[in-house]
């Protein structure tokens, strides 16, 4: 269930090297996702644009926050935070933040990238040790690999099949973050019929996913990229995400036809 909650905010939370400036979305910019697991209303998950300054330098602050509500709450408890900042020009992260409580396992960590030394100082404050991780050129974390993705030079182009890759650091290890282009569809929404991209992580052996092919991510067909809906298989049951409410998008969302 944890590693559900973490991918959902990495696609609530959807997003290679580019070294443009960012025109997928802009500070103001916010989302928030309604979560299903089965025919239970599961909780909610938020993801917000902000502006910070780091180094004398104003960058994007962006905040993912994932909660559980009513019953759901009960039996399992999820109250998730994570932030990162990162540049404005190159979506390269400068900082993270990491605050989860995911029915009695937490975490509270805050990580400092160096670029230039490829290289990544992770703070835990639960445990009160710090390490530093080597990393990859370009690296993103959870949730700036989010926005990195959505303003991909190439992301309109791919053809059906085609895969896109992304090292993200995670849990003290950096990964291979691949997704596959599976096409386009008509998607049903709350807000309308709106014309969507469909891709589809490959996710790593162990993990929560039973299967690489578990979970189904849909994005508008548009300059925004919004994440309009994820799908996860698990062992025992599914879990969807529907985007729910929105405000602050750089680029008119493109609805064919409106409920």
């Amino acid at each position: 269930m944890r590693k559900i909650i973490v991918l959902t905010i990495i696609f609530i939370t959807f997003g290679f090297t580019t070294t443009q400036k960012p025109e997928a979305y802009d500070v103001g910019e916010w989302f928030k996702f309604r979560i299903h697991y089965g025919f239970i209303n599961a909780g909610y998950a938020t993801l917000e644009v902000k502006e910070a300054t780091k180094n004398n330098k104003k960058v994007y602050h962006a905040v993912g926050k994932g909660y559980t509500t009513g019953m759901s709450r009960f039996f399992f408890k999820v109250d998730d935070t994570y932030e990162s900042y990162f540049d404005k020009q190159t979506n390269k992260p400068y900082q993270f933040v990491r605050k989860i409580d995911e029915g009695g396992y937490t975490k509270n960590q805050e990580g400092f990238f160096n670029q230039d030394a490829n290289k990544v100082l992770v703070k835990d404050y639960k445990n009160k040790k710090e390490k530093t991780f080597p990393v990859s050129e370009n690296v993103q974390d959870i949730l700036s690999t989010f926005y990195y993705l959505r303003n991909h030079p190439n992301i309109d182009k791919l053809k059906p099949g085609e895969s896109i890759i992304v090292d993200m650091f995670f849990d003290d290890e950096t990964y291979k973050f691949k997704l596959k282009y599976l096409g386009k569809e008509d998607l049903s929404t709350k807000f309308g019929t709106v014309p969507a991209m469909i891709f589809r992580p490959l996710v790593q052996s162990g993990r929560v996913f039973k299967e690489e092919e578990s979970l189904t991510v849909w994005i508008s067909d548009d300059e925004n990229k919004i994440p309009l809906r994820i799908k996860a298989s698990l062992a025992v049951g599914s879990l969807k995400a529907d985007l729910d409410g929105f405000k602050g998008l750089k680029n008119p969302f493109m609805i064919k036809v409106k409920k």
